[in-house]
């Protein structure tokens, strides 16, 4: 799977998300968070140079509780997995080096 610039409609279950086999990246922010929007591009140039990685876009905030069990406090907050478990995360990334690291690591 590829970048996706679209925020999910509705956010997977997070036994789904457990039970997903590979390297996944959870991306939690909202759309009109300036934090998020500057985060874009530097996502989209990291994951089209990474195959075989599911991205997943999830809209965050009050009252979401998918956020909550993985303590997201501040947008974007990048959440690295391989089959269900968390390797590493990225808090508001500045680089494209930071993401690209956080993608080996997977």
């Amino acid at each position: 799977m590829t970048y996706q610039a679209q925020h999910l409609p509705t956010p997977p279950a997070h036994e789904a998300i457990q039970a997903l086999q590979g390297a996944v990246l959870l991306e939690f922010g909202t759309p009109w968070c300036g934090h998020c929007q500057r985060a874009q591009p530097l996502l989209q140039a990291a994951l089209e140079q990474t195959a075989a990685i599911t991205h997943l876009k999830i809209e965050d905030g009050p009252g979401k509780r998918l956020g909550r069990i993985y303590g997201v406090k501040l947008w974007p907050t990048l959440v690295f997995l391989r089959d269900g478990q968390e390797i590493t995360r990225l808090v508001r990334p500045e680089s494209l080096q930071q993401i690209t690291q956080a993608l080996d690591s997977l």
